[in-house]
This record gives structure tokens, C-alpha cells and sequence, in this order.
């Protein structure tokens, strides 16, 4: 039973001493058999929370009947009672009281939760903590972490080093009781077949539009490395938490895939230190990884990437070069015109002539000026958010530099959203749903918006980023050249040389935060996007902006005074990802 030295002492209240199941019976926390307990923080509302519980469930419902000595306890983030009563029904654990919000709000200040779901697993005896990973460790690893200890989570990490170091295609893509593939058709395919091949493991998501934009693409790299007789197979692995779905996407593609079934995915994007979508991992013929992405290389140089394949550094060097050569002969009008589209979009008050709103303004009055291309959407909380401060700067710009404009390129959803996103810019646009859109969005990889691409007066690409330097510096980062932004940073360093190396701050008073030299973070402060320097606590992963830490007169440009962005999953650090 539980140690009242223990768990008791974490979970307890004054005047309550028991815990809750769904069925609303009392269980005293004393009469606790387990060794091993985790506090799982988590709310209805919450999507990733959502995806998670059902996986906690099936790992707790397996070491229960194992015979293990384990308990969760959900320390509930629901807005209300109904909530927590509807959310706490589908699971088979116990639960704090939703009424004792100081317990709740205790736990969470004592783990430091700042984000959900978030599994914290303790020695029921000690209260010692275990991890505060519990989350990745079920995901990836799911019942073989138990018992959540150090000595356990140590002994996964030397067998995951030990299968990449003796890692074979059959390792990688097998299982004890499975040693075959899918086809497209259904057909079981021996994973022996791909032995003395290159093989990419393409990681898939349903509906996710970079991975679809990506495959259709990689399904003409792969035919052409067919055609002049590479031996090489794609395998696709599915993020998919639905079998349906999983079996949506591959459908239309000419490879094969590792059953949905085997729910491989997560564990292998845990193996290869999965980063983001779209990923290729390349294998080589001896089994061994060779690169963990090379969906980049495909993604930039498009169906040409053949001719650098397998991506050897002598053969980067032919496709480098290639680039160089397309590059230097880049021209504002080789990007914005196709066919008979070599127009863009003015209204009256966009300082080009005297146009009317939706006008048609002819590229080459854009030639031989630096040119913004702002990916962004109104459905977009980070684009919304951004564009009061794009808009001050567009104008302080342009009251000094006449030669200088911004080109909205829209993801929106229909016309009228589209309209009334672009009636608040003083700029120009490219129609909705021009073609130019996706091939814009190819060449410059925008994997996220708001986005800002600066062509520069030759019509050369000068940053491929440019919101981090004008949100970092305004309108003094203009034109956006590499000799202008190290001229900023110098004066930015000059700055920091008077400033406190360290201070303590109300926000963060558990330490004193150290004036750090980085390169882009998030402001706990004001949660704003931050570069070059900053008052940082690297214990607790806290940043502060100079001018948040030390106030107006040390800011380094004007207020930014943003709206603040609505919140949504597939939008963070000031980024949404469904463009």
C-alpha cells in the first residue's frame, strides 16, 4: 500500500484524503496498491489530450492485467464539472476531486505543467519523480517502459543504440511476428525483397497538405529513379491514428507501406528523430541510414533531385551547382509570371499609379524593386496577430524607400475571407487560387505562415525569411540583404554591452535570468517572437525579451503592440501549419 510519507503527501488536502473513480466511489489514497503512480494532466478540450488518453488507456489496461503495480491519477484542466464528469468516464483510474481546484492548481505549480497532456510518474512509496515524459515514454515505448524508472528508460536508450548499430532493413521495418509489407493492393510484399536497395521510409499523414504536395511529387522522383534503374522502394509509414484514413492515403500511392495495424509509426518517428512533415528517411542498400531527411533536397530541386540521388556529397555538389546557375538567372518576372498571369492585384491608395481596387497591375512595374511575397490567411490567428505590425512597418518603409512593396499570397478559403483579410492591407496581391500560389510555395519551401520571402531590386532571392528580421528590427532591417541584417546585429551587440549580464525578474523570480546570445525564441513575456539576445533561464526553459526584462527605454525598436493570436492546434510559436 501506499506510503502516507509518499504519494498521500503529493495528492492529499486538507480535510481530504481520498480520490475519486468514475463511478464517483471514494478510494483513500492510503489503500493505494501501487509502486508506481502517474499524475496525468490533461482536459476534454484539449485535441492532443484526446489522441493521448486512448494510448494511456490501453497501457494501463495491459499492465493492470499483468499484474503490474501501477495507477494513474488525472488531475483534471476542464473548464467545468460536466466536463470533467463526461471526460473522466472514459477512463479506468482514479482522480482528484474536480471541486478541490487549490489540490489541482497546487499540482500543477509544483510539476510545472505548462503545456497538456503531461504524465508525470512518481515512486508511490518516496513521491520520488520518476520522468516527467511519461507522455513520449507511453507513446513511443508504450507497456516495456514500466516501470517508468531511470535504470528502465537508460536500458530502452542502450537497446535503441544497439538495433541502429546492428539496424537491417528487416529490423527497421519488421516485427517478431511480421516480416513482410503491403502493396497498394493489398499484396504482401517479403521485406526481404528490399535487401541491396535504397529504401525511403516516407512518413504520411491523411489530408496534411505539405505530405500531399510532397508524395506527389516523390511518386515522380520514384518512377523516374525506375526508369533509369536505381534500385530503390519507398515505403510509407502512417502518423495516422486511424486505420481508414491510413488506408485512404496510401491508396493512391505506387509503393508500399507497413500495415496500419502493426501502429509502427510513432515508434519509428521516435527511432529516427522525427523533426517535422514532410520526412524521407533514405536507407542504404546495406540497411544502415544514410540521411534521416531528404525530403528537402527532393522538395527544392524538384524532379531534377534524380540527378543527385543517392544524395552523396559529390552528387549534392552537381545538384548545388545546377541550383546556383537557376538562381543567378531568377528574375521578379520568372517568379510571378506564368503564361498569361503577369498581373498582380492593386487598389486605390497601393502606391503604384493611380490604381482602383482589384485593379490589375502589371509585374514589370514591380521590376527593379525589393519585394515582399507574405504568405498568410485570415483563418490564420498568427497571420491576424502579425499584420498590424507588417502594416506600420510597410508604411514607415515606404515614407523613405518608394522603390519597395509586398504582394499578398493567399491560403484562404473563400473569396469573401480573402477579401475583407485583403481590405486591411495598404499592399498588392496575387488572385485566390492562382496557380502561382503552389509554385511560389514550392520554390521557397513555406512550410508555415506568416511567412515573408524578400525578392531583392535584381529580382534575386535575398531571405528566404525576412518576418524574423523585420519583426526583430522593424523597418530598419530594410532591404533585407545579408550586409544590412549584420549591420543591425552589430548595433544590437553594441546595445547589449550595457546592459545587466544577469537580473531577477517578477515573472520568473525562481532564478535569475542570463543575458544570452541566441537565435530566434519565444517571449514568456509578451509572446512575441524574439532573436539575437535574451534574458534567459535555461533550468526552466524561460526567456525574456531586453525590453520585457528591463523596460521601454531598452526596447530596440517601436511598441509592437499585436493582437493576440486565437488559439489552434496546428498553430504555434506564432506559426500555423495548414497553409
Amino acid at each position: 500500500m501506499a506510503d502516507a510519507a509518499g504519494i498521500a503527501t503529493v495528492l492529499a488536502a486538507d480535510g481530504r484524503d481520498f480520490l475519486l473513480r468514475n463511478s464517483a466511489d471514494q478510494v483513500k489514497i492510503s489503500s493505494i496498491e501501487a509502486s508506481t503512480v502517474a499524475l496525468y494532466f490533461s482536459a476534454s478540450w484539449c485535441p492532443p489530450c484526446r489522441r493521448f488518453t486512448p494510448k494511456l488507456i490501453e497501457a494501463y489496461n495491459e499492465l493492470v492485467s499483468q499484474g503490474k503495480n501501477f495507477e494513474v491519477v488525472f488531475v483534471s484542466g476542464d473548464k467545468d464539472q460536466e466536463a470533467f464528469d463526461a471526460y473522466f468516464a472514459k477512463m479506468p483510474w482514479l482522480a482528484v476531486p474536480f471541486s478541490d481546484s487549490e489540490c489541482r492548481a497546487k499540482l500543477n505549480k509544483r510539476f510545472k505543467v505548462r503545456g497538456i497532456p503531461h504524465l508525470v510518474i512518481l515512486n508511490a512509496t518516496s513521491g520520488e519523480v520518476y520522468t516527467e515524459d511519461g507522455v513520449e515514454l507511453v507513446t513511443v515505448h508504450g507497456t516495456e517502459a514500466y516501470p517508468f524508472t531511470t535504470e528502465r528508460i537508460n536500458e530502452l536508450k542502450e537497446q535503441e543504440k544497439a538495433a541502429k548499430d546492428n539496424q537491417t532493413v528487416q529490423s527497421v521495418l519488421g516485427t517478431p511476428t511480421r516480416d513482410y509489407l503491403l502493396s497498394n493492393k493489398g499484396d504482401r510484399v517479403p521485406i526481404s525483397d528490399l535487401e541491396g536497395k535504397y529504401v525511403g521510409l516516407c512518413f504520411v499523414v491523411n489530408g496534411y497538405g505539405p505530405v500531399v504536395q510532397f508524395t506527389s511529387l516523390l511518386a515522380k522522383f520514384y518512377e523516374k529513379l525506375k526508369e533509369v534503374g536505381e534500385k530503390f522502394e519507398v515505403v510509407a509509414v502512417s502518423l495516422d491514428s486511424d486505420e481508414e484514413l491510413s488506408n485512404e492515403s496510401f491508396a493512391g500511392m505506387p509503393w508500399l507501406a507497413i500495415p496500419q495495424e502493426d501502429k509502427m509509426g510513432e515508434k519509428l518517428a521516435r527511432y529516427f528523430e522525427l523533426r517535422g512533415l514532410p520526412t524521407l528517411v533514405l536507407i542504404g542498400p546495406d540497411g544502415k541510414t544514410l540521411n534521416n531527411n531528404v525530403a528537402d533536397i527532393i522538395d527544392e530541386h524538384g524532379q531534377d533531385a534524380w540527378e543527385g540521388f543517392p544524395f552523396t556529397a559529390e552528387k549534392m555538389e552537381i545538384l548545388a551547382e545546377k541550383a546556383k546557375a537557376k538562381a543567378e538567372l531568377q528574375t521578379l518576372e520568372s517568379l510571378l509570371v506564368i503564361g498569361d498571369l503577369d498581373f498582380v492585384l492593386g487598389k486605390d491608395g497601393a502606391k503604384i499609379n493611380i490604381c482602383y481596387f482589384n485593379a490589375e497591375v502589371p509585374v514589370s512595374e514591380l521590376v527593379g524593386k525589393t519585394v515582399l511575397l507574405y504568405f498568410s490567411a485570415k483563418w490564420c490567428g498568427p497571420c491576424r496577430a502579425f499584420l498590424p505590425k507588417l502594416v506600420d512597418e510597410y508604411n514607415k518603409i515606404k515614407e523613405k524607400h518608394n522603390d519597395f512593396e509586398i504582394i499578398f499570397i493567399s491560403s484562404d478559403r473563400d473569396q469573401s475571407s480573402y477579401d475583407e483579410f485583403f481590405s486591411g492591407m495598404p499592399w498588392l496581391a496575387l488572385p485566390l487560387g492562382d496557380e502561382r500560389k503552389q509554385h511560389l510555395s514550392k520554390t521557397f519551401r513555406v512550410r508555415g505562415i506568416p511567412s515573408l520571402v524578400a525578392i531583392g531590386a535584381d529580382g534575386r532571392t535575398v531571405a528566404r525569411d525576412a518576418k524574423t528580421p523585420l519583426t526583430a528590427h522593424g523597418a530598419d532591417a530594410f532591404p533585407f540583404t545579408e550586409e544590412r541584417l549584420l549591420e543591425m546585429e552589430r548595433k544590437i551587440d553594441e546595445m547589449a554591452k550595457g546592459w545587466p549580464g544577469k537580473l531577477k525578474h517578477e515573472l520568473h523570480d525562481e532564478h535569475e535570468l542570463v543575458l544570452t546570445r541566441c537565435t530566434t525564441y519565444g517571449c514568456d513575456g509578451c509572446d512575441e517572437m524574439g532573436s539575437s539576445w535574451s534574458y534567459r533561464c535555461r533550468e526552466c526553459d524561460f526567456d525574456l525579451h531586453p525590453k520585457c526584462a528591463l523596460g521601454k527605454e531598452e526596447k530596440r525598436g517601436d511598441d509592437e503592440d499585436e493582437a493576440e493570436a486565437e488559439a489552434d492546434p496546428a498553430c504555434e510559436g506564432g506559426v500555423c501549419r495548414k497553409a
